[in-house]
């Protein structure tokens, strides 16, 4: 609870109830808005809090220790005022409203009541739990204070992916998109780059906040913006649909260095920092397949009287393990120092523990969140930051340290999220009877 004897001004920031895992942790003490850019999404708003308690009377304790210095400028007599009541999770009436209204005449506006243009806003924010099943007649704590700014969530409807130039099967979710842009502390100037970039859509995300973007993708058809389309009643997609389509949508093609098709596990980057920040949707084998290029390599040398042609095939499987461990030592070599890799980790929700995030010598881990996807199943947003340079003893490192060791259980995702998906299936066609005949 905020500390009043504190010698810092005190914010509160309404959130919005969603991606509530996607947070980052804050304290209203100390509270540095250059630094918690994930809040101007999930903010509805931000307040400069003057008082709070659990009933009227704490509140009106507090709002009247609240320095009278701090107040004075905005309780004019020729200033123009309002005051709102916000409420989770409960409707109140407009008489209610009013009621709450009134019943803040303790304090000393002199101003004219403005609705429609004035000049300064107030809040009271009445908090009454989170079960919508078990709603008490009283909040459970209240808040006021002096609004200061809205948060930018209209930038989630205007980004949206049904209004986006350019999609595909697996185009992210404009709300996420921007999370992963923040936790990668993106910001004018940085090169931002998407080893998996499919359709774009968290270049157009970084680019809003100023980054130059580019990617790769083993993918050519959708490098390219060829081939079938995926949106309804569009068999094939149009001769202008492709990444670049998309940046010059949002005003930000200049932001645009280029995409090429590319296999992630073949790196053509030459081996030193070029990248501000890696952020990445690995496939996972759901509704993209996981391949890399075919190699010499990997073909098992045939028998002495083998007599066919040697063939090396188009496209190999790429197992999650591998495709994790690649992007991580990629990162370690690419990224600069203090430079942020962002990438979301499929997970089978029985199994597991933090042991499967995988590590690797150079990245600190700095958040793991998670977004369920079904019962059994969840994707985690990986957040690692680069503390240090590769040396030639991290390899060593990697093979004494069980911790930087590949898991492979995470190859074995696919099978286990289908396995789970015919499990439910099964469960509702046996709770759902059969019509008779």
């Amino acid at each position: 609870m905020p500390n009043r004897n504190c010698c810092y001004e005190q914010y509160l920031l309404h959130l919005a109830h969603d991606n509530v895992d996607f947070r980052l942790p804050v304290q209203t003490v100390n509270l540095q808005f250059t630094q918690t850019f994930v809040l101007i999404l999930t903010s509805r708003s931000a307040f400069e809090l003057w008082g709070h308690g659990t009933t009227i009377d704490e509140l009106r304790t507090s709002l009247l220790e609240y320095p009278a210095e701090n107040k004075a400028p905005y309780l004019q007599q020729n200033s123009t005022y309002k005051i709102n009541v916000y409420t989770f999770n409960k409707t109140l009436v407009f008489k209610d409203r009013i009621e709450k209204i009134d019943a803040l005449d303790f304090l000393p506006f002199k101003g004219t009541v403005n609705l429609k243009d004035p000049e300064h806003i107030f809040c009271l924010l009445e908090d009454y739990g989170s079960d919508p099943n078990d709603i008490p007649e009283e909040p459970l704590h209240m808040y006021f204070g002096r609004w200061i700014a809205d948060g930018q969530r209209e930038l989630i409807r205007s980004y949206s992916v049904k209004k986006r130039h350019f999609i595909g099967n697996t185009s992210m979710d404009a709300g996420l998109s921007f999370i992963m842009a923040n936790h990668a502390k993106v910001k004018a100037d940085d090169l931002v780059y998407d080893p998996f970039v499919g359709t774009g859509s968290l270049l157009v995300a970084c680019s809003r906040f100023g980054a130059y973007v580019c990617g790769t993708d083993i993918d050519y058809n959708t490098i390219h913006g060829i081939g079938k389309a995926s949106r309804k009643n569009q068999k094939w997609r149009g001769p202008d649909e492709n990444i670049r389509a998309n940046l010059r949508q949002y005003g930000t093609e200049s932001l645009y260095v280029d995409v090429m098709v590319s296999d992630a596990s073949k790196t053509v980057w030459r081996k030193n920092a070029q990248f501000d920040a890696i952020v990445t949707d690995p496939p996972y084998g759901i509704r993209e397949s996981t391949r890399r290029t075919g190699s010499h390599k990997d073909i098992i040398k045939p028998p002495e009287d083998f007599s066919g042609e040697s063939h090396v095939p188009v496209s190999m499987a790429y197992h999650l393990s591998d495709i994790f461990a690649d992007l991580l030592n990629f990162a370690a070599h690419h990224l600069v120092l203090g430079g942020r890799l962002v990438y979301w980790l499929p997970i089978y929700r029985p199994e597991y523990c933090e042991e499967m995030v995988p590590l690797h010598p150079c990245l600190t881990l700095t958040s793991n969140c998670e977004q369920t996807l079904s019962s059994h199943t969840s994707r985690r947003l990986i957040t690692m930051e680069k503390t240090k340079e590769p040396e030639d003893s991290d390899r060593l490192v990697h093979l004494a340290d069980p911790r930087f060791t590949p898991y492979q259980g995470h190859n074995s995702f696919r099978e286990k999220y289908f396995c789970g998906l015919t499990k439910k299936n099964g469960k509702d066609s046996k709770a759902t009877p059969k019509n008779k005949d």
